[in-house]
């Protein structure tokens, strides 16, 4: 509807009578008819890439290319290799209006204020357009007198800080502030782009860097440093590269049509039959465009998957007219994007595509790196300088600058830096020991690599900012490193896993954004197996654990732990925990409802070298998972050990991924740098912990904070936070709290550390990593033998995804922060295998099969300044539902409803995010069961706000019977199910919270999740309340497994 809006306010003839062309986001141009908004998304940057890809990329040379697309209100960053683009959104968004400061709008502080006040902006070369009425000049006054104010917070904080350390703290000055404004802003930027290069097995430092919008030119030299790239390419076209690209890119046709073929010799004859009746449709709609058949080229493609997995690639023909070996061309494919490939599985075509394009008579201008050749550099007469200025470089060095316009400069000219080269729309800084070329259409700009600062042990705000971002972009490229690499539902599509990097005394150091319950358990993980193990972990050794008395949430959650070693010493490790979809027990899926021992719910392993010193120990590893869950009472093992094994190899590549990069990252540096960064960043989480903490006492006027609630089953979470307001520390004392339950709602101790290290970092209203230091200024005091500190063989599968949910409630209501979540992971799995007792023999056999697990998402509560969001995963858990089409294709069932939950928010002021609707009919017979909480209880609402609904969860039965002797007797074969007297009844039971139930085919379950709290009442009157005790953010980000995996996707066109 929106295209079609667009499309109708063009003038009617000019529609008719002009050819009219739009670009799509695939690069390509299509008439007005065939735009569509499907097509359209990201359509923008996508001329930049073809602009780059036209003018920096040589087809000779072959070198690939990074695109850096900064301009006046977001960055995008791409890469080029020939055959097609990649591409990434971000990493931030500022608003036109106000703008930054100097645009005399009253905005906030941005990179650009930075700039201007380092003088590498020049208000003399920019238009009049800024101000109310946009007719003044850039105001540098304004910026300065803001980083002013900044500098003084700054020193005053740093000041502080170092006098109660017994440190003396040197003054930085506006322009130290300024520059590290840009600095970390570099480091930022760069993050995406190593995701986008080094994440998918591309090293950054072989690209060329493409640099162009407005902005970008002024960040190239630095951006290039950072990432190790020696060329920055600049087009004389760089601040409208998008459109230049436009106008480049070729008119392009796709015919595409549905497949379920399995590739073989059989089959390619029935493809290339589908291919040749689709090659012609290009050419016959090309040619409507006025091409001719010696203009347009078909690229042929094979949508192509393993059987059983989900992870298609669309695959070139190879080269050759005869050549259709698509097998060949897939498994190399896939060997690259992820490592390995499955040779024991078939191959599926998905769909088959044609792209028809209609390529321009226009001739390709001469490659930047063939003209290079032909050049005799000369260097610049500096008489050609249009005036000099005075710009802050690093290390407190201002360099008189000369100033030239692109336009004067003849090709062949060398420019050294420092210099600032001036183009109608943009300005280029060469920073000092780089050098520029200028060519026909480019300026080449030369990286001199050896000119790294150095960085000293010393705390420093601009480089904690800056390693802040380092040590999460290793643990961020961790977790795409395992979920290309994983074969599972869970860990691949459901991202239902968590990467980080702690310390050598196995404290968090940095995570990504991934499951909030695993990450503060992990170093719970790693300590264990420190101590276990002392002195005896080498090189090579890789070790496994899921028990919950060795820092393990619940079995499912199987953990790996890489030591990462230099100069033969242990000095980090990195561990991720991957939620497997079956390790044993009595159910499929090992999450059983009603489970009482924890050898119901699978394989406990409390410590395994899965690797030693090198060697994969799979016949062990096959002991642990299959044989041993065995040995207990009514017990499987795994009834899936491919999958297993598979994601397990998976979470230890990601661990090798991030060993890589550590080293890396301490060759750069220095291990001294590094671990004393490691350090700093603690102590940075731990202060802004202690200043909330001492705001919070404040604000309850030195009262402890007390919160209540229950589960369903009526057990107590009881919490009492006391506050010294001296020191910022806290006592979170949970004396009160029920004893150890009989069922799987007791949680390990490491939960409680979970929940109480998220809600801190949720309500530090600072951009940190979350670490170890969050928990320093926090001692905890758990009751033995509680359901919080359950005993070693007490069941605990709810614990971690129920009893979690509502410790965070607990601790949020004490802090008065907001109304309560859905309060439940609603954790539904489903399958068929494991033991089984032949009815005739009385024999027991063991019967492979699979399993599914999945959250549902619910109803978030709402604050002082947001509504709660609906339909979204709340919390400890940060997991993506299956796509419909992947739980249909993979599994026995049919998604009949997944929507929205109509009023089940809370009612207030700020009222309660909605819940879901979850309707799934079962196409067999198969155990299903479900573990949820707040069907008793409603989410509480907080400052007059109401409650949000409880959930539900309904099995609707569908049975063929007919009547027999005046009584319905249920058809149970064949022979009775087709009778014409037959007749379907529909039973509806309520399954309450947690059960199990064996569904016949037609069966449904329809889950109803809980919605949640609302913040103040209607009427506006809040008693008792007037306020949050946590300072609002004023800039959100986008975080969480899910950011990730769009991340991850975009970056995969």
């Amino acid at each position: 509807t929106y295209v079609d809006g667009f499309v109708g306010g063009f003038d009617e003839n000019l529609t008719k009578n002009v050819s009219l062309q739009f670009m799509q986001s695939d690069g390509g141009l299509v008439p007005i008819n065939r735009f569509s908004g499907l097509r359209a998304v990201l359509s923008g940057p996508a001329g930049g890439v073809v602009g780059y890809g036209m003018t920096a990329f040589d087809d000779q040379h072959g070198v690939p290319v990074i695109g850096f697309d900064m301009g006046g209100t977001s960055t995008d960053v791409s890469r080029f290799s020939g055959k097609n683009g990649t591409f990434v959104v971000g990493p931030e968004s500022a608003s036109a209006h106000p703008g930054p400061a100097c645009y005399r709008k009253g905005g906030p502080l941005t990179v650009t204020d930075a700039n201007l006040v380092l003088g590498r902006l020049n208000p003399d070369y920019f238009p009049k357009i800024f101000g109310p009425n946009e007719n003044e000049s850039l105001d540098v006054n304004v910026a300065r007198n803001k980083f002013e104010e900044l500098t003084r917070e700054i020193n005053d904080y740093m000041a502080k800080d170092k006098e109660d350390a017994g440190l003396k703290w040197v003054p930085m000055t506006v322009d130290e502030v300024a520059y590290g404004f840009i600095k970390v802003a570099n480091e930022t930027m760069c993050r995406p782009i190593r995701a986008l290069t080094e994440a998918k097995g591309h090293d950054a430092s072989k690209h060329i860097l493409s640099v162009f919008g407005g902005a970008g030119g002024q960040h190239a030299c630095a951006i290039a440093q950072a990432l190790g790239i020696s060329n920055i390419y600049i087009h004389k076209y760089a601040s409208v590269l998008s459109a230049y690209g436009l106008s480049l890119a070729d008119v392009v046709y796709e015919a595409q049509e549905p497949s379920s073929e399995t590739l073989s010799d059989r089959s390619i004859h029935l493809l290339r039959e589908r291919v040749r009746i689709l090659v012609s449709q290009c050419h016959e709609e090309l040619g409507k465009q006025d091409f001719d058949d010696d203009h347009i080229e078909c690229e042929i493609y094979l949508n192509l998957r393993y059987h059983g997995t989900d992870c298609a690639l669309m695959t070139l023909k190879p080269e050759g007219e005869d050549n259709w070996n698509f097998s060949q061309a897939f498994i190399e494919n896939y060997k690259y994007e992820f490592g390995f490939h499955l040779p024991d599985r078939s191959i599926i075509v998905d769909d088959i595509r044609i792209r028809g394009i209609g390529k321009s008579a226009q001739s390709s201008p001469i490659s930047v790196q063939e003209e290079i050749k032909t050049l005799k550099p000369t260097p610049v007469d500096p008489s050609n300088a249009e005036g000099l200025t005075s710009i802050y470089f690093e290390a407190g060095r201002n360099h008189k600058t000369p100033i030239y316009l692109l336009e004067k400069l003849p090709v062949g000219t060398k420019v050294t830096g420092p210099a600032i080269v001036m183009d109608a729309n943009s300005a280029i800084l060469i920073q000092p020991f780089s050098t520029g070329l200028i060519t026909s259409g480019t300026v080449v700009i030369t990286i001199d690599d050896d000119q790294r600062s150095q960085v000293t042990t010393e705390m420093d705000p601009i480089m904690l900012a800056v390693f802040g971002n380092r040590f999460m972009s290793i643990a961020e490229q961790m977790g795409r490193t395992l979920q290309k690499t994983a074969i599972s539902t869970n860990i691949k599509e459901r991202l239902d896993f968590s990467c980080a990097l702690f310390g050598p005394d196995g404290g968090l150091v940095a995570n990504a954004p991934h499951i909030p319950v695993h990450l503060g358990a992990l170093s719970h993980a790693v300590q264990y197996q420190m101590e276990y193990y002392k002195d005896d972990i080498s090189e090579g050794d890789v070790i496994m654990t899921n028990h919950p008395a060795a820092g393990g949430s619940h079995l499912p959650d199987i953990t790996i732990i890489t030591p990462v070693f230099n100069n033969g010493k242990i000095v980090f490790f990195v561990a991720s925990r991957g939620h497997h979809a079956d390790i044993g027990g009595i159910l499929p899926g090992s999450m059983p409802p009603n489970s009482k021992e924890l050898y119901q719910e699978g394989a406990a392993i409390r410590s395994f070298k899965l690797v030693s010193k090198g060697h994969f120990n799979l016949e062990e590893l096959t002991r642990l998972l299959v044989d041993e869950p065995a040995r207990y009472p009514g017990c499987s093992g795994t009834r899936c050990l491919r999958d297993n094994v598979s994601d397990l190899k998976a979470q230890v590549a990601a661990n090798h991924k991030g060993i890589g990069l550590v080293k890396a990252l301490i060759a750069e540096y220095g291990l001294d740098v590094v671990q004393a960064y490691m350090m700093h960043i603690r102590k940075n989480a731990e202060a802004a912990v202690r200043d909330l903490l001492k705001d919070a006492w404040s604000r309850s006027q030195g009262k402890d904070l007390v919160a209540i609630d229950f589960m369903d089953d009526g057990s107590r979470i009881s919490l009492r936070i006391k506050i010294n307001a001296d020191d910022g520390s806290a006592i979170f004392d949970f004396e009160g709290t029920s004893e150890e339950v009989y069922g799987n709602c007791n949680a390990p101790a490491s939960v409680t550390h979970s929940a109480i290290i998220y809600c801190l970092r949720c309500m530090v209203a600072m951009d940190i990593p979350l670490n170890q230091g969050c928990l320093t200024p926090v001692a905890v005091q758990i009751p033995e033998k509680s359901m919080l500190a359950p005993s070693e063989t007490a069941a605990v599968v709810g614990g971690n995804v129920l009893v979690s949910q509502r410790l965070v409630d607990v601790i949020l209501k004490a802090f008065q922060v907001c109304g309560a979540s859905q309060g439940c992971m609603n954790n539904l799995t489903f399958g068929v295998g494991g033991k089984s007792v032949d009815t005739e023999t009385g024999e027991t056999k063991v019967v492979e099969g699979w399993g599914y697990y999945e959250t549902i998402a619910g109803g978030a509560g709402a604050g002082p300044t947001w509504h709660g969001q609906s339909g979204v995963h709340t919390h400890m858990t940060n997991t993506r539902i299956t796509d419909p089409e992947i739980l249909e294709r993979r599994y026995p069932v049919i998604l009949r409803e997944f929507a929205l939950r109509k009023g089940s928010g809370g009612e207030g002021l700020h009222p309660g995010g909605e819940g879901v609707v979850r309707d799934i009919e079962f196409l067999e017979s198969m155990e299903v069961s479900i573990l949820s909480e707040r069907r008793v209880f409603q989410p509480y609402g907080i400052a007059g706000g109401g409650p949000g609904q409880s959930g539900k969860n309904l099995w609707v039965q569908k049975r063929v019977v007919r009547k027999k002797d005046g009584l319905l007797v249920a058809a149970t074969d064949a022979e009775t199910y087709f009778r014409e007297d037959n007749e379907v009844v529909f039973r509806t039971v309520n399954l309450s919270g947690k059960n199990t139930a064996h569904v016949q085919a037609g069966d449904r379950l329809l889950i109803c999740t809980p919605g949640g709290g609302a913040w103040g009442a209607k009427d506006g009157a809040h008693p008792g309340i007037t306020g949050s005790s946590v300072p609002v953010m004023q800039q959100t980000f986008m975080r969480g497994s899910v950011s990730e995996y769009q991340t991850l996707h975009e970056a995969s066109v």
